[in-house]
């Protein structure tokens, strides 16, 4: 008999390999908090889990792709508990959060339709068209991350006003209820000194400083989607990947 935060035995019978099986449970295990002490090495996981160090190797390593494991050479396995940003990919940050198996959770600050003429001149609408307006406060592990307001056209936002966003992605209520999924977009990342009330939304400490995410979001050529995030310096990260082709980083000038 297992603990909540227990292993579960695999199933050898299941079309899943087994190093995803492997995968998942160890994401699970994650979210409830098992491994807050130390993440055990690969030979405790071969005996735990009953499988072969390959399995073993293949499931760490997509674990540390995703940024939530991180490993070299002489050290141990540790857990990533800051929330990491691929750029250059559309990302959900409640899907950031859970896949690092961190408790996250929002605390709604407003949800209603409006008129804000900044939002308004982003998205490419006239100052007196009405918007659908969505503020939170974002929480991981029951500690504020984020500060999240972002505005779309209320014909698209318009059935979201029932939606409970305590606990779940903006882009996946408006997939289910208004049937549109972004295509793309463009994000400016700035580095912020915030306000008073921010800083009091965030449990900042005087002098510490916030990336500032301003995001436009794409459907097809139409701007949907304008929303701006003021995201804990000392809880979160920006990635780049690299090959032996190179990169490419973009930038913008005041």
């Amino acid at each position: 008999m297992t603990t909540a935060v227990g292993a579960r035995p695999l199933d050898r019978h299941s079309p899943l390999p087994l190093w995803a099986q492997l995968h998942d449970d160890l994401t699970r295990r994650l979210a409830l908090g098992a491994f807050d002490e130390a993440f055990p090495g690969e030979n405790e996981l071969v005996d735990t889990y009953a499988v072969s160090r390959h399995t073993v190797r293949e499931a760490l390593r997509r674990l540390r792709e995703a940024g939530v494991l991180e490993s070299s050479r002489g050290r141990m396995t540790q857990v990533r508990r800051g929330i990491e940003q691929p750029v250059g990919s559309l990302y959900s940050l409640f899907r950031e959060v859970e896949a690092r198996g961190i408790r996250q959770a929002s605390r709604v600050l407003a949800l209603r339709l409006e008129r804000d003429a900044t939002a308004a001149a982003a998205l490419g609408l006239g100052a007196d068209d009405e918007l659908f307006h969505l503020e939170r406060l974002r929480l991981a592990d029951d500690e504020p991350l984020a500060h999240d307001r972002v505005w779309l056209p209320a014909d698209l936002g318009r059935p979201l006003l029932e939606a409970d966003f305590t606990h779940s992605a903006l882009y996946d209520q408006l997939a289910a209820r208004s049937g549109v999924r972004l295509t793309g977009g463009r994000e400016r990342i700035t580095a912020v000194l915030p306000p008073e009330a921010t800083r009091a939304l965030l449990d900042l400490p005087d002098g510490e400083a916030c990336l500032r995410v301003e995001r436009t979001g794409l459907l097809g050529e139409r701007t949907v989607e304008h929303r701006v995030t003021v995201v804990r310096g000392d809880r979160y990260a920006v990635l780049a990947d690299w090959t032996a082709k190179g990169y490419t980083v973009g930038a913008a000038t005041p």
